[in-house]
């Protein structure tokens, strides 16, 4: 394999420079092996003919022999088209072709036989297909049976090269050349791998169903053990070669917070997890470790334990938040949580004045100042510890990486990182996201919290759901009410906030109304939350800005105005505002009545589970780990050309064994046998990427 990655995709028998250029500039193909790894994404068989009037209009392809009897070019410009009518003998139909039509006018001829391949459509009396795939009969024999449908961009249509080329491409040099197998031959022989050579034949040309899922296997298999592979190895290299603090001592700090200040007695997951934290600290190694959990499921206590740990061995420690106003949030809540004790905690943000941003330097700088809560205005180059151990990094996935290391130069030796989320990753896209970082999961409410009532309601239904916001403010409660757009948009047909906020003010005229969104200033939109903070304003119409960080216990409903616009992830965070407190709570999703069915079972899924695991699981199925919140922001290094991490989970956790294998055998990968396949790695799957520094 490695020597296809040598060659130029220009020397493969039909491409050329030109066209070489092409897939370079359009699909990132510019060696054999980039051609050979860009796979069908479906099949269609082509054993079977069909007559004209064997057509109907569900079949997504048909093949079909005949003539062309007439040809026409129509129009002029733009609105050029060529126009044919083709027949098999007994009855005709119209091709139609809106691209290259100088080409394909000189190409047929009147006639001679042709196999036709494309997607029939009915109008009016005639059948109809457009831009159809061509083939002289004598040429087909070779292509009959499976063959791919591959991937294309609207370019590469326009100039001419289609399915069927990919696939003569792919014959070629898989015909001409030996393909050699970098993978271990203990990994091919332990896992039941189809070897390379015959799975990427099949692949491309597939004899049978069954050889074709045996060799999609293979290549999934490939894939995420290259991936996992270069993880692990850069993984294990960092854990034994960063050093780290070691905090030794669980003193005055840690017990009298946890004898006077909690709030309620831990849970078994928070225990298990400061556990982890404490064990992680005393290596001597750099702590790297992720802490999932929904919402309210107790994270912030269980880093500030973790924070009163540092403490307690004369470190500082820090939490950096993504917003202002979690940042606030957490500044707050943590201030009144550790009063009784005397912790000193400040907060430092963007808006923080010169003055109090001096005092705040001083008092790192002199080491009298315990723990410092903020935004990226934490990394400042100004902002300098006296003596940093834990950094603390909420929602994370909102940090761009070099943000993120920045936090590392703030000590002599690296600061132990722990990242909190409160969106839930699937494991698989944990797995390999997020490199090396141990993961912990909080998976159990504290005691008192009642799972929020989640309910489906379309927009004749509106009155009722008004009367039930009602009742909740009668009983002293307060509601959200989100809408997916700050003004009205003619092209969407959307509920916007600004329309919104005029209808509930009239809708509940006994109750003050505050609004908040995005292009608000600071200090307005602080104005605004406070007023509902602090119970003035009975109801808050904002927008997805107050997805995270907004803490009122006493909010027990809120309606999520065009719910459908929402992925099931950023659903579950906004429901996440209600249901803090000790009352019943409730979401509602409003829709319009008229939605796909795949749009209502996403819907519904949220309305079956509060589980903030099934809904993220249930999210990547249906939108791709690409779209899940964090993932994009967080820049996976790396393209899955067959594998995928909704689906494959099985596949990937087989894959990291057998990764994990090879580097307990061969740490630093050094052994001859392992050549081929560092060098397969680092070119195909690696690409030099360290995706194991990801804190």
């Amino acid at each position: 394999m490695n020597s296809l990655l040598q060659l130029d995709v220009k020397y493969v028998k039909g491409i050329g420079p030109k066209k070489a250029e092409l897939l370079a500039a359009e699909l990132g193909i510019r060696s054999a092996a980039d051609l050979l790894r860009h796979f069908p994404n479906s099949y269609i068989d082509h054993s079977k003919s069909y007559s004209v009037c064997e057509l109907s209009g569900d079949m997504p392809y048909a093949r079909i022999h005949g003539k062309f009897v007439a040809l026409n070019v129509v129009g002029e410009g733009a609105k050029m088209r060529l126009t044919a009518t083709f027949t098999d003998g007994r009855r005709g139909m119209e091709i139609i072709w809106f691209r290259r039509i100088k080409q394909i006018r000189e190409q047929i001829r009147l006639g001679q036989e042709y196999v036709l391949f494309g997607k029939p459509t009915r109008y009016g009396p005639m059948w109809q297909m457009v831009h159809p795939e061509i083939d002289i009969p004598d040429s087909v024999g070779a292509q009959e049976g499976f063959r791919g449908v591959y991937p294309l961009t609207e370019r590469l249509r326009n100039r001419g090269i289609v399915s069927r080329n990919f696939f003569i491409w792919a014959q070629s040099v898989l015909s001409s050349h030996t393909v050699s197998d970098p993978m271990p031959q203990s990994v091919i022989r332990n896992f039941g791998l189809m070897p390379l050579e015959q799975a990427l034949k099949e692949i491309h040309m597939p004899s049978s169903a069954d050889m074709l899922e045996k060799a999609k296997y293979r290549l999934k298999f490939d894939e995420l053990y290259y991936i996992q592979l270069d993880i692990v190895k850069r993984s294990r290299e960092r854990h034994f070669s960063t050093e780290g603090y070691r905090f030794l001592r669980i003193a005055d700090w840690f017990n009298n917070f946890y004898n006077r200040c909690l709030p309620f007695p831990l849970t078994d997951a928070q225990k298990r997890v400061v556990k982890e934290i404490r064990a992680d600290v005393n290596t001597g190694r750099q702590m790297n470790r992720l802490v999932q959990g929904d919402v309210g499921c107790g994270k912030t206590i269980v880093a500030l334990m973790a924070m009163l740990m540092a403490i307690d061995n004369g470190f500082q420690a820090c939490l950096m938040a993504p917003t202002e106003i979690l940042a606030t949030q957490h500044f707050e809540s943590l201030s009144a949580l550790t009063a009784p004790i005397g912790l000193n905690i400040e907060l430092l943000t963007g808006s923080t004045r010169t003055a109090r941003r001096k005092q705040i330097h001083e008092s790192l700088r002199n080491g009298s100042l315990h723990i410092l809560i903020g935004t990226h205005a934490l990394i400042e180059d100004t902002v300098e510890f006296a003596n940093l151990g834990l950094a603390v990094i909420d929602e994370q996935h909102r940090f761009g990486v070099a943000q993120r290391a920045k936090m590392w130069r703030k000590n002599n030796l690296p600061p132990h990182i722990l990242v909190m989320t409160a969106t839930p990753i699937p494991r698989t896209l944990a797995m390999t996201v997020y490199g090396d970082l141990d993961v912990s999961v909080i998976d159990q409410l504290p005691p008192g919290r009642k799972p929020v009532t989640t309910l489906l309601r379309y927009d004749n239904q509106r009155q009722g759901t008004y009367k039930a916001v009602y009742n909740q403010l009668r009983m002293g409660r307060q509601a959200y009410i989100v809408y997916p757009l700050i003004d009205e948009n003619e092209k969407l047909d959307l509920r916007s906030l600004q329309e919104g906020f005029e209808i509930i003010k009239q809708t509940f005229p006994d109750y003050q109304v505050a609004m908040v969104h995005g292009r608000m200033k600071p200090d307005e939109k602080d104005h605004q939350m406070q007023l509902f903070i602090s119970g003035e304003a009975r109801i808050l119409v904002a927008t997805t800005v107050i997805e995270v960080g907004v803490n009122v216990p006493n909010a027990s409903v809120m309606i999520i105005e065009n719910a459908e616009r929402f992925g099931l992830s950023q659903l579950h965070q906004l429901r996440g505002r209600v249901g803090r407190g000790a009352e019943q709570s409730y979401c509602v999703l409003m829709t319009k009545h008229q939605i796909a069915a795949e749009t209502r079972k996403r819907l519904e899924v949220m309305t079956a589970t509060t589980d903030g695991f099934v809904i993220a699981e249930a999210d990547m199925k249906l939108r791709g780990p690409g779209d899940i919140e964090g993932t994009m922001q967080s820049g996976m290094p790396f393209d899955l050309h067959i594998a995928s991490l909704a689906s494959d989970g099985q596949i990937l956790q087989l894959a990291r064994m057998a990764a994990e294998s090879v580097i307990d055998a061969d740490p630093q990968l050094c052994s001859p046998l392992h050549r081929d396949m560092v060098f397969y790695m680092t070119r195909i799957a690696g690409r030099n990427a360290d995706w194991s520094k990801i804190s």
